[in-house]
């Protein structure tokens, strides 16, 4: 490759608006100085690899539909999706009881089985659906979740319904990796902040409407029918999406890569087990550390064979995009900082203030409600105005409300509380749609599968991260004791006021460390989105 040609692919840093020219996809020309100070493995824009038999863009296999009636049956899936995650969190404790199991050890499969299966096939689905087109992925996907909700429902023991349970994830991951390349494939480009805005209503009411709704069928009618309730919507949502979605799709591009395909799966499942269950039995228990260490080396092995292969599974060269690579770190380090909020404040609404498990669910929803309002202006404002500022502004709002929300102590209000998740939530969603937006618009028409894997695989990694973080500094600091001895004292009123002044002083001060610790990390999220430089935004 000729020299100039090298250097005109480099990273561009800070390149003021009179030298941007039209030399490059970016309309950036970088100068002399900013281009010896980056590493050439980064590449602003790299060409797309020419394979045979290349697969039809998805703005062509989708734009053909009424962009409306593909948001529609999106909408119908991850509304499921989202609404089961949330639903069977807050029906545990019966379920527990209807098998005969304690509230920790084997119950906690039954969450861990649906995100340990979603992590590890996320990626995958997004280059099958590269592949073969969105539609099939996303009907395949459909119908494994509804037969993995009927068969939780009808699980005869608890084995049964932790194995449905991981069906239903393989389903869901189907659906959540193809769903953001759908949306961008069937809207324009100058509308596909909205999009993707609007469909964070989705995801914010599933989220909200679950524990309430989960709390009302399992008192009224049983446990299974939270399951069961999937069904008609699942069945709905195929019908539809093979009656009225149409999509383009001539050649498939390449062969599959079933060994990078299980290295992945491999690798995914284990690190996120590891990290599932590092804080409960802790960091060098024989399950956490074999967990994270196959986990680590298999993804250690699918680099080095993922660069061998013609056709990888992972196309790592789109890190080297430099919007797509800082997007998706941002994407990492947000949710390790905010997903803390709904692992935390439970235990700070029930254990220090006393609150009953429904009513903790309803001081939650400020967030997802706030998110839901706020997500479609800020994706619109992001068509207008770019995405780069508006994330970086939402990111920050939101690491102010991690220190805000570490001040909370047993005196504090609920006003308090609302104010802040209000807080939080207008900064999580003026981050969330235009980071997503940046991050599916630099992917390749042709890849914009993988992209979205990319995109749902980084959620579930910062959300399983921010678990095992926060757990970790709130339990090593003694805030998880202290909640359980303010827990067990009320219930038998063995508690003098100075021993529970103590217990709640201990307590508020793990609580605060852990959400300081998850401000910090929002903050360097917000340097990522900033360093990222302009989006390319196709037409």
């Amino acid at each position: 490759m000729k020299q100039h040609d090298a250097e005109s692919n480099k990273l561009d840093i800070f390149v003021p608006e009179t030298e941007k020219r039209s030399n490059d996809h970016n309309g950036h020309t970088p100068p002399i100085a900013a281009q010896n100070m980056v590493s050439p493995a980064f590449e602003t824009q790299p060409r797309e690899p020419v394979a045979p038999g290349k697969a039809v863009a998805p703005d062509e296999g989708f734009r053909q539909n009424n962009k409306w009636v593909v948001f529609v049956i999106i909408a119908i899936g991850i509304f499921m999706a989202t609404l089961d995650s949330s639903i069977v969190n807050i029906s545990l404790p019966t379920i527990a009881r209807y098998f005969g199991v304690p509230l920790s050890g084997s119950i906690e499969w039954v969450t861990i089985a649906y995100l340990v299966a979603t992590s590890a096939v996320l990626l995958t689905a997004g280059r099958v659906a590269d592949m073969i087109g969105r539609k099939p992925v996303w009907s395949v996907g459909l119908v494994i979740f509804t037969l993995g909700s009927a068969i939780c429902g009808a699980a005869p023991a608890l084995g049964f319904l932790v194995a449905a349970r991981g069906l239903q994830g393989v389903g869901g991951a189907l659906m959540m990796a193809v769903s953001p390349a759908m949306l961008t494939g069937a809207f324009p480009t100058h509308e596909r902040g909205r999009a993707l805005g609007l469909n964070a209503i989705n995801v914010s009411l599933g989220v909200s409407v679950g524990p309430t709704l989960g709390g009302l069928i399992t008192s009224y009618f049983s446990w299974r029918w939270i399951f069961y309730v999937n069904i008609p919507i699942g069945i709905l949502g195929f019908f539809a999406t093979w009656y009225f979605l149409k999509e383009k799709v001539n050649k498939r591009p390449g062969r599959f890569d079933p060994l990078g395909a299980i290295l992945l799966a491999v690798g995914l499942a284990g690190v996120t087990l590891g990290l599932s269950f590092g804080q409960e039995l802790g960091w060098t228990a024989p399950l956490v550390v074999a967990g994270l260490g196959v986990g680590i080396g298999t993804l250690i092995a699918l680099y080095i064979v993922e660069h061998r292969v013609s056709y990888p599974v992972i196309d790592f060269t789109l890190l080297r995009r430099r919007v797509f690579f800082s997007a998706n770190v941002s994407l990492i380090l947000s949710f390790m900082a905010l997903f803390a909020v709904s692992f935390l404040l439970p235990f700070y609404l029930e254990q220090l203030h006393a609150f009953p498990t429904a009513q903790a669910g309803l001081l939650l929803t400020p967030l997802p409600i706030t998110i839901a309002c706020i997500a479609p202006i800020s994706g619109s404002l992001a068509d207008r105005i770019g995405t780069r500022w508006l994330a970086a502004v939402g990111l920050s709002i939101s690491c102010i409300g991690l220190v805000l929300l570490s001040q909370l102590n047993a005196q504090s209000t609920i006003w308090d509380i609302i104010w802040r998740l209000v807080f939080i939530g207008v900064g999580q969603a003026l981050f969330q749609s235009p980071n997503n937006s940046a991050l599916m618009g630099d992917a390749p028409a042709g890849q914009q599968g993988v992209a979205a894997g990319f995109l749902a695989t980084g959620r579930v990694v910062g959300q399983s991260i921010s678990v095992a973080l926060a757990g970790a500094i709130f339990t090593a600091l003694g805030g998880a004791t202290a909640g359980l001895s303010l827990v067990v004292g009320r219930q038998h009123n063995t508690l003098s006021p100075e021993h529970m002044s103590a217990l709640q002083q201990v307590f508020a001060h793990s609580f605060q460390t852990a959400f300081i610790v998850c401000a910090c990390i929002a903050a360097i999220g917000v340097l990522t989105s900033l360093v990222r430089g302009k989006e390319q935004r196709r037409r």
